[in-house]
């Protein structure tokens, strides 16, 4: 970037007057070019700039300390979009109406003290105008920076708790309290189960209809439980075997490190498209930090919480405040979401995203004003929102017994261990969970799926009667022993029959064409028609000159 003198070389004698009045400096040389060297050698002396820092208002401090992090410079837009632009006027104007006493913006306070200057430089996107501190200003306000941590915004001195962002909750944002819960274990209990059967379409209707939160499987994908869409064994038996409060600090402690879990492209309503790239987990820390900030207990208000960081952290997750290379469209009607006018569709809804995951991890309450509305308030459960162990956790409780009914339905309390539960799962039929229940049903379809996955009944009436205690009904004992004697011993089956008055019209239709999609003869006047052909038989019937009817049972 060019130095001081460079970046003021173009200015009049009386901008540079303006700017000597501001370090309380007087300028003897009549010339610009004179007077521009006489300041440039006043101004870059470090006694003068920690002055002139020392007396700066706060948030030209805190502009400035932006473009230091950002390595000196940052792009017009997006500073101007923060700290304001700077009227342009000609010198005749300026020292009418004289700016630098009114500025207009936080960007005009420090251009009038020559803190900063704009220029074009050439970036990944072309060239751009950019804010910038000139080089050789820019080491001196760094050096003075490290003794007041200017560089770093002013951190909070060591044990010094950082003010929260926003406001606690209103009555009507926390109206109606939705609290944490750990159903997350079973969900994912639930899912794995129906991959380890690797044919989860024939699990039952209550599978077709429930299709896995998103968020739920990169979860588990996250946490070692799932690699390319397979189980894996040894990391799901740890899962599932141990208490539910360390499961659920496995499942959080994933989801928190995880530099693949990216929130963003995971949100609904928008997508993600091109081949830039977010830092999710950098992002998820940031925010968490945040959300540490609150107080323990409390309820907060998450429109005042979003609201703040969109003020004061706008650009939480942008580098750079770039609003513009990443293509982002809503779902809805495939408007792009470019710019930061669409900060509050896009980044605030990402932490209003990130609330709701804390709530599906058990680490937030959520409130509203009413059943049905969108959450306005939150609780964090913890002190600190980050990696604990399970002593920190609220204790879980391991309670319930299993029911085995003589038709063969199985009922497993939610509490009851989710190992065994998903063990049931690879036997059994699934029915549509009720209440804190699982259903499950011992049938014919069931016993032979779990035969092809190397499973015998034998087990499974062990397992019943170890949870049970030994109270399994004798008649569900015998079907399962007589299973694996004899397999399946009766089948009802769906079938086709045709029937006809007279045997004779029975022996004339099976020496036809017809005959050939016949299957069992029933009687002299009864056959099975094969499956799919019955239309094929009622046009060989046609031919002969018979018309037949079709009786339907709907």
């Amino acid at each position: 970037m060019p130095d001081l003198s460079a970046s003021l070389h173009k200015q009049d004698l009386g901008h540079l007057r303006i700017i000597a009045e501001f370090w309380g400096l007087e300028l003897e040389s009549t010339d610009a070019e004179a007077a521009l060297e006489e300041l440039c050698a006043s101004l870059l002396d470090l006694e003068a700039v920690s002055e002139t820092l020392e007396i700066l208002p706060a948030d030209a401090r805190s502009a400035l300390d932006a473009l230091v992090d950002a390595g000196g410079r940052i792009e017009w837009a997006i500073f101007a979009r923060k700290y304001g632009e700077v009227r342009e006027m000609g010198a005749g104007k300026r020292d009418r109406e004289r700016p630098h006493l009114k500025p207009a913006s936080t960007s005009e306070i420090l251009f009038y003290r020559g803190l900063f200057a704009k220029a074009f430089f050439d970036s990944a996107k072309g060239s751009q105008e950019f804010a910038y501190i000139p080089d050789d200003l820019l080491e001196i306000i760094k050096h003075e920076g490290d003794a007041l941590s200017l560089s770093k915004g002013r951190e909070a001195h060591e044990g010094e708790k950082a003010e929260p962002l926003g406001r606690a909750a209103t009555p009507v944002e926390k109206a109606r309290e939705i609290p944490a819960t750990d159903h997350i274990l079973d969900d994912a209990t639930t899912y794995l189960a129906a991959l380890r059967s690797s044919r989860s379409d024939c699990q039952s209707d209550l599978l077709e209809d429930w299709q896995p939160d998103l968020r739920l499987q990169q979860i588990l994908i996250t946490a070692g439980l799932i690699k390319k869409n397979v189980l894996q064994p040894e990391a799901v038996k740890k899962f599932l075997e141990v208490p539910r409060a360390e499961a659920l600090i496995l499942l959080y402690n994933a989801w928190l490190a995880s530099d693949t879990f990216d929130e963003l492209r995971l949100m609904p309503g928008i997508v993600c498209e091109g081949e830039w790239k977010n830092q999710p987990q950098v992002t998820r820390e940031f925010l968490v930090n945040l959300i540490n900030d609150i107080p323990q207990g409390k309820w907060w208000s998450i429109p005042a919480f979003v609201k703040a960081i969109k003020e004061k952290y706008p650009d939480y997750q942008r580098p750079a405040g770039d609003y513009d290379s990443w293509f982002i469209k809503r779902a809805s009607d495939g408007q792009f979401l470019r710019g930061f006018a669409y900060w509050d569709a896009v980044d605030g809804t990402l932490v209003k995203y990130l609330i709701h995951i804390l709530h599906l991890l058990g680490k937030a309450d959520l409130a509203s004003p009413e059943e049905g509305k969108e959450a306005t308030a939150f609780r964090v459960i913890e002190s600190k929102v980050k990696s604990q162990k399970s002593d920190d956790l609220r204790p879980s409780t391991f309670d319930g017994k299993i029911n085995v009914a003589s038709n063969g339905r199985i009922t497993v309390p939610r509490t009851f261990s989710r190992a065994v539960r998903y063990q049931l799962a690879r036997f059994c039929k699934w029915d549509e969970p009720k209440g804190d229940d699982y259903f499950y049903r011992v049938t014919a379809e069931s016993l032979k799926r779990a035969t092809e996955q190397g499973l015998k009944a034998g087990q499974l009436l062990a397992m019943l009667v170890k949870y049970t205690n030994g109270t399994v009904p004798p008649a569900m004992v015998k079907a399962l022993k007589r299973w694996d004697a004899n397999g399946a011993e009766a089948r009802v089956e769906s079938l086709l029959v045709l029937r006809v008055r007279k045997p004779e019209v029975m022996e004339e239709m099976r020496k036809s064409k017809a005959g050939k999609y016949f299957g069992e003869v029933l009687s002299p006047t009864a056959v099975i028609v094969k499956s799919g052909a019955i239309q094929k038989v009622m046009a060989e019937l046609a031919e002969l000159g018979l018309l037949a009817e079709v009786i339907s049972d709907k």
